[in-house]
């Protein structure tokens, strides 16, 4: 067989096989958001500071934004579902370290191999469902892993808060063991083996060059908001990434067989298409990082009716993301795409609204056309990444788009925190890092500014497509 979709048995298979792609798809981007919320119990827990404990939450995201670009490669040198396979069990392993409450240090040991993993899977997800699913069933396929990959990285805070009102901080982790088991179990029955194999080398100089430039950039943005942006740590810190960067420029420009083939970014549609993905997440962590800390503390909500409450977003993703897929099939993608950006930048608009006394329905109501846009937005933006470059480089399109998410959640934090901080101090009067327990308006005041940067995201999301568009068509 010379394709997947020549393949009967595959054929019959592909819906098994989308299944197992997609829950994995879900659990590891979950891992990415369902700690924030766990924060302050494993902080209390283990008897370190807040800023400290925040770095559960970073190192994963950083670890699966470095490695996420040579899984790619390797998929589509070794071969997808072989690099899916082993990043299954990594992941699961992973999971079982970090519910065991030894230190700190050995749960961000446990959260860096869980990201080696959840990265080994991300990279090769897309690549897989695009080469088993034929085009008339690529947008609603492709639309399931955008689904599940939304709901991943914002249903954390919801989930997380469920488990947490009837369990301990561990199960955050452990949860996945059982459901990654039976993954593994359908996966083990319905995928097939690997027919698309480039064998060309890897390029381990500039996947180095590119990990120290990612973990030190991040490091030193996180290092800055804590003793500022003009210490000597952080500085050091964004030189050593701004040399690596280049560094890994000048590799990659030598190298017959690239980390990255820059010619692909030529192609106009995949690169708009990524970058906005990029500020979507961006600023769907805007709201992870902020709706959490304005329903708990401002509100003085429970961590569980905290949870139900952010389970609006998921639910919403979960009716909606279907319908996007079959409607991109149908229709195309672009009037799906930018009817979900309007209803996401909406949805920011409504939240700068907001206040200690504002009704739980209006919270509901904003938070619900956000999932809706979401999951307008998601399915037909993945379908255009994915059908806009060969099959040879399927891995890589699938390890870049799943780039363009996470390093778009890391952005989000590092921005959604920075602007948050740097208006709460000003409205202060000196330096804040935290809630002020006394003085929920300072707080208020912060939201206001940090969900106006995201109004800007989503406004700038919406002229770049509108742009693409017009690029496509011409």
């Amino acid at each position: 067989m010379k394709t997947y979709q020549e393949d009967p048995i595959v054929q019959k298979n592909r819906w098994w096989i989308l299944v197992s792609v997609a829950m994995f798809t879900f659990m590891s981007t979950l891992d990415s958001s369902i700690v924030n919320i766990a924060l302050p119990t494993i902080s209390k827990d283990m008897n370190v500071p807040m800023n400290q404990s925040e770095w559960v939450v970073s190192i994963y995201l950083m670890v699966v934004c470095a490695c996420l670009l040579l899984f790619g490669k390797v998929g589509d040198s070794w071969g997808k579902i072989k690099v899916y396979r082993i990043g299954t069990v990594i992941f699961v392993f992973g999971s079982l370290l970090c519910g065991f409450n030894h230190s700190l240090a050995f749960l961000l040991f446990g959260r860096v191999v869980q990201a080696l993993g959840a990265s080994m899977t991300m990279a090769s997800n897309s690549g897989i469902v695009t080469e088993v699913f034929p085009m008339n069933e690529r947008g609603r396929a492709l639309g399931a892993i955008g689904a599940f990959v939304s709901l991943g990285s914002i249903a954390g805070p919801g989930i997380g808060g469920l488990i947490l009102s009837n369990l301990s901080w561990s199960y955050i982790f452990w949860i996945n063991i059982p459901v990654g088991i039976i993954t593994m179990l359908i996966g083990e029955k319905f995928l097939p083996k690997d027919i698309t194999k480039s064998r060309e080398k890897i390029d381990y100089a500039g996947f180095v060059a590119f990990a120290i430039a990612i973990m030190t950039f991040f490091g030193g943005i996180f290092m800055g908001q804590e003793l500022g942006f003009g210490s000597l740590q952080t500085l050091v810190l964004i030189t050593v990434a701004i040399v690596a960067f280049i560094l890994f420029f000048m590799i990659e420009k030598k190298k017959s067989n690239p980390l990255i083939q820059f010619t692909i970014f030529k192609n106009k549609i995949f690169t708009m298409s990524l970058v906005t993905a990029v500020l979507i997440f961006s600023s769907n962590f805007f709201v992870n990082v902020v709706i959490p800390f304005y329903l708990q503390d401002a509100r003085h909500l429970s961590a569980s009716y905290s949870g139900m409450l952010m389970m609006v977003f998921p639910f919403l993703m979960v009716i909606g993301s279907p319908i996007s897929g079959y409607l991109t099939d149908k229709i195309g993608p672009q009037p799906l795409i930018i009817t979900g950006l309007i209803m996401l930048a909406t949805t920011q608009l409504m939240y700068m609204f907001m206040t200690e006394t504002t009704p739980i329905w209006y919270y509901i109501v904003a938070t619900g056309i956000m999932g809706l846009g979401n999951s307008l937005f998601q399915s037909p933006n993945n379908t255009m990444v994915m059908s806009s470059v060969t099959k040879d480089n399927l891995g890589v399109a699938g390890s870049m788009n799943s780039f363009a998410r996470n390093i778009g959640m890391v952005i989000g934090i590092a921005l959604a925190t920075t602007i948050l901080y740097h208006a709460m101090s000003a409205e202060y009067g000196k330096r804040v890092t935290t809630f002020v327990t006394s003085r929920p308006d300072i707080f208020i005041t912060g939201m206001r500014i940090t969900f106006l940067g995201s109004f800007i995201i989503c406004v700038g999301a919406l002229v770049l497509t509108i742009f693409r568009l017009r690029k496509k068509k011409a």
